[in-house]
């Protein structure tokens, strides 16, 4: 067989050796080129195309290091934005992932000798916090995107709003209290000073009488009726604070959920799986209940799965969030449902017109 034959048992072997990762002390990052051994590293640096690589490189080395130093950095702060978010980790499983790429950037040609020394780059620059521990160094990435900070200070203002909120709740049960301790009814004196006193004595006596049988009969319902009044003010400000209470996030652990997104491929598009866990609010992990895969999705990539009538949801948004209940039927023309309440204070109620999206099975 010719030595270029496509099909020998010789030119398979180098192509699937070819394939995987060599050794880093056998890559030219200059010509971007990896060897498989001592020998072809040798006969590479004694090559023309190698030595014209160097005459280049010569003639401004500083620039092609910066080149190379800002393409390690960018490339090495993306992967650990897009594979580990803000959560702590060694820098170790980083560079071993960075490093797996076949095409990535070669520390020793960058600025940095070690990985320590890169890491504590990072940490000086503000792009990564950093700390030493007898295990090694640990980074946390820094998000600085505008979208991540104006998300954060949305968040902020919620909650300030919802504790300004319990504040006017609380001072306006507190001037209830008051009020029913001091009593609501304040008598307006009678101006009897131009009566005589055979009138006054009249008058006193059947006032007397007067009060005694008013006070029997009517002081009971009195108290209730303003205890009660005062009782559904409260209610009724906390059903309205409920109806409004709404977030623009929805995700909880142990619902059923479906993807809707096609960038995953058919293979995933409209399956449904069980959400496993909720970070920062806004992403969740999602087993696929067909094929038990782990997926790490955006709530905006995800929907709502309505069962049928009788099975166990979750209220994922809205005054009663948080709540389990029962599906009891639904409205395909308004896109709703009633649903009964099954746990906290408000078990047993039955609530009508919640929204698709505010419910989900629970798995």
């Amino acid at each position: 067989m010719g030595k270029s034959d496509f099909l020998t048992p010789k030119a398979i072997a180098n192509r699937i050796k070819s394939k995987g990762l060599q050794k880093l002390r056998w890559y030219c990052q200059m010509c971007q080129k990896q060897c498989r051994d001592e020998n072809g590293f040798k006969c590479h640096c004694m090559s023309e195309s190698h030595q014209r690589q160097l005459l280049l490189a010569s003639e401004n080395p500083q620039q092609f290091m910066d080149y190379f130093s800002e393409e390690f950095r960018n490339d090495f702060l993306e992967l650990l934005r897009r594979r580990f978010g803000t959560k702590r980790v060694h820098n170790n499983i980083v560079y071993n992932e960075y490093i797996s790429h076949r095409e990535h950037i070669h520390m020793n040609a960058t600025q940095w000798e070690t990985l320590t020394d890169f890491t504590k780059w990072l940490g000086r620059e503000g792009l990564c916090k950093v700390d030493e521990t007898p295990k090694g160094w640990y980074i946390q990435y820094i998000d600085r995107d505008p979208e991540t900070i104006r998300r954060q200070l949305e968040l902020e203002k919620k909650k300030k709003q919802d504790l300004d909120d319990e504040e006017k709740t609380a001072k306006f049960i507190q001037e209830q209290v008051r009020r029913g301790l001091e009593g609501k009814e304040q008598h307006t004196p009678l101006l009897l000073s131009s009566l005589g006193p055979s009138a006054l004595n009249a008058i006193g006596t059947t006032a007397s009488v007067k009060r005694k049988e008013s006070s029997q009969s009517s002081a009971p319902s009195k108290e209730k009726k303003k205890k009660k009044s005062a009782l559904d003010e409260i209610m009724e400000i906390e059903e309205e604070k409920k109806r409004t209470a709404r977030t623009d996030y929805w995700l909880q652990p142990e619902i059923i959920v479906k993807i809707i997104t096609k960038k995953l491929g058919e293979k995933y598009h409209k399956k449904k799986g069980i959400v496993k866990e909720v970070i920062d609010k806004y992403t969740a992990v999602v087993k696929m209940i067909d094929s038990g895969d782990k997926l790490k999705l955006d709530q905006t990539h995800l929907e709502t799965v309505i069962p049928a009538p009788g099975k166990r949801i979750l209220v994922l948004n809205g005054g009663y969030r948080g709540n389990e209940g029962t599906l009891e039927s639904i409205n395909e023309k308004t896109f709703s449902a009633t649903i009964v309440i099954e746990t906290g204070p408000l078990k047993g109620r039955r609530v009508e017109g919640i929204q698709y999206e505010d419910i989900s099975k629970l798995a």
